[in-house]
């Protein structure tokens, strides 16, 4: 088996030079770093991982805990994160909590014992600042929040502008004649549900519609509860003439809902989700959803980590990285002007 000084004698340059090739930890003159990889081709060298990190007390490897796996959200986001950590040298371990504190825990007792370099999160719905989160970055492990900041923490985080996002659509809704729109938002304890809440009103109060809790539900970012709160709306008397649907998982419930119980979308109730849903080309009428840049999340976010563990960055100071949504216009909202009637006028089948 080769040894890094066979590479250092084949390339004919010093040991330090190939550590250096390998980590990045410094330059290399192009002409060198091509001999050394040449080299290292050449003799199918593999590093001692385990030897590595006894000396540099790193392991390279990164945890990546993501709150639901099969939310279609997540597979961007973690390739996003995958491909920025393999460019830098890291391997990537991911998990899932299904939403879950005390697994959540669990998880990041593991990654603490196994010394990862750092961690990215979408942590789960929690009431307080969450302990073990807390626990892991005093013990000096850099941890980068995807998506959704943990309530009372001072943390690095990447996420979307979900304030704006649902700003975009609430306001679409209104240009096409919407005035008693509904939405199905995310659980109150996320902070990402509760800025698309505000989104949702701020949206409404920019037009002088009044806000209305008879149409607001509370669902919890999962398929079943998309489905089961747009049927409760669109079943009401008088139903809404538009809903929006907080993330893309509910959507697709909700577009579920709406078309067993018999009503014509967007004729009698148009949609907009939060969220572009893999796939969605096949619903119909295709959905008008604000996409959510998933991959540049995952990807910005494992890079911000690198930064962090490499001492890139010198200020303690968290960085927090906002990205911006796109509103995409489609069949389920761009159709006719609202029409005003009740759920027995557009032939619901109520016995299901």
């Amino acid at each position: 088996m080769a040894t890094i000084k066979d590479v250092a004698r084949r390339a004919g340059v010093s040991v330090g030079t190939v550590s250096n090739v390998m980590s990045g930890a410094a330059a290399v003159k192009d002409s060198m770093r091509a001999r050394v990889e040449q080299a290292i081709k050449d003799l199918d060298f593999h590093p001692n991982h385990a030897a590595r990190s006894l000396k540099s007390r790193r392991t390279h490897t990164l945890g990546m805990v993501i709150s639901d796996i099969t939310n279609p959200f997540f597979p961007l986001l973690v390739r996003g994160a995958e491909d920025a950590a393999l460019k830098r040298g890291y391997l990537l371990n991911i998990f899932n909590t299904d939403d879950q504190v005390e697994r959540e825990q669990s998880i990041f007792a593991v990654l603490r014992a196994r010394c990862a370099d750092g961690i990215l999160a979408v942590v789960a719905p929690s009431v307080g600042p969450p302990a073990h989160l807390q626990e892991t970055m005093g013990a000096g492990i850099p941890l980068v929040c995807l998506d959704r900041i943990p309530p009372e923490l001072s943390v690095d985080s990447v996420v979307i502008d979900n304030v704006r996002g649902s700003v975009i659509c609430i306001r679409h809704l209104i240009a096409m004649g919407h005035r008693r729109i509904s939405i199905v938002s995310g659980s109150a304890r996320l902070q990402t549900a509760r800025d698309r809440l505000s989104g949702y009103c701020q949206g409404l109060s920019e037009a002088g519609i009044p806000f209305d809790p008879a149409l607001v539900r509370e669902g919890d970012f999962r398929v079943e509860s998309g489905y089961r709160l747009a049927k409760e709306l669109c079943l009401s008397n008088p139903r809404p003439t538009a809903l929006f649907v907080a993330n893309g998982t509910m959507g697709m419930g909700a577009v579920r809902a709406v078309q067993e119980i018999g009503l014509r979308c967007p004729d009698d109730v148009a949609v907009v989700v939060f969220d572009d849903v893999p796939g969605s080309d096949l619903f119909r009428p295709r959905l008008t959803v604000v996409s959510q840049p998933a991959y540049q999340i995952g990807f910005q976010g494992a890079e911000l980590l690198i930064q962090r563990i490499m001492g890139e960055i010198a200020s303690k100071t968290p960085v927090s990285i906002v990205l911006q949504g796109e509103l995409k216009i489609r069949e389920s909202t761009n159709g006719a002007r609202p029409r005003a009637g009740t759920a027995e006028d557009a032939g619901v089948v109520r016995s299901q």
